[in-house]
């Protein structure tokens, strides 16, 4: 009886933890291959302000992909060169990531 507790244990966290070394594995795997990830998910923005000092983009936008309610923020930017190419009121789709415990914008798309 011992044994088929163990082997149920065993079993559940198998199927627990298996989609997530698998997603990891492929994202390894693409990463060695040079294979393109996953292209993210781009939320449309409005401009607001561009902040070149601060390096800084004010955006209004749509729910993020991460869960973050629509609203008015200040983003950092991955690139500095895209706050000489904008302006308030420039319609964007974007893609922002948490780095370093702020929000960043990694990619960038005029509308």
């Amino acid at each position: 009886m011992k044994s088929l507790y163990i082997f149920v244990a065993a079993s559940c966290f198998t199927l627990a933890i298996g989609p997530a070394v698998a997603a990891s594995s492929q994202a390894d795997h693409a990463h060695m291959h040079g294979t393109p990830a996953v292209a993210p998910v781009l939320t449309d923005g409005l401009v607001k302000k561009v902040d070149k000092a601060g390096s800084k983009l004010t955006l209004s936008h749509g729910p993020l992909p991460n869960g973050m309610p629509a609203m008015t923020m200040a983003f950092g930017v991955s690139n500095v060169a895209w706050l000489e190419q904008l302006k308030a009121g420039d319609k964007i789709r974007f893609a922002a990531e948490q780095i370093n415990g702020a929000m960043v914008v990694t990619r960038m798309e005029r509308n």
